[in-house]
């Protein structure tokens, strides 16, 4: 009984540590992957973003992985556009038009969180 309640305090513990970590920002996306500042002409998949200059690093961010779920509109356009679950994304490129905590997602990756209609979205992201 005592063990039991020990793993269900970690679960709690470890599940608030990860929302506290989560940085929110705002999502855009994008349609032409090639060529990337990270790999070139060598594609990455669908389930790609580019970082905006800060997270991006000169580089540092490349070949990371983020979590990231729509938290709500950025607009009036689409009132809900959040779509239920979390996605993962790697870094595959720079945003240079992105602004701080920005992301600029995949079209894939955008619509699986968002409907892309929306075109903008907040956000909340985490290694």
């Amino acid at each position: 009984m005592a063990t039991e309640r020990i793993i269900i305090l970690a679960i709690v513990i470890a599940s608030l540590i990860s929302v506290a970590s989560a940085v929110a920002g705002t999502a855009t996306y994008y349609t032409e992957y090639l060529p990337s500042a990270c790999y070139g002409n060598q594609g990455q998949g669908t389930m790609i973003a580019a970082a905006n200059r800060g997270l991006y690093s000169n580089g540092a961010a490349c070949g990371k992985y983020y979590k990231v779920r729509c938290t709500g509109p950025t607009n009036e356009g689409v009132p809900q556009p959040c779509r239920n679950g979390e996605i993962t994304v790697k870094i595959v490129d720079l945003c240079p038009g992105c602004g701080t905590n920005q992301l600029d997602l995949s079209q894939q990756a955008f619509s699986k969180i968002a409907n892309p209609d929306a075109g903008r979205i907040h956000i909340e992201y985490n290694p």
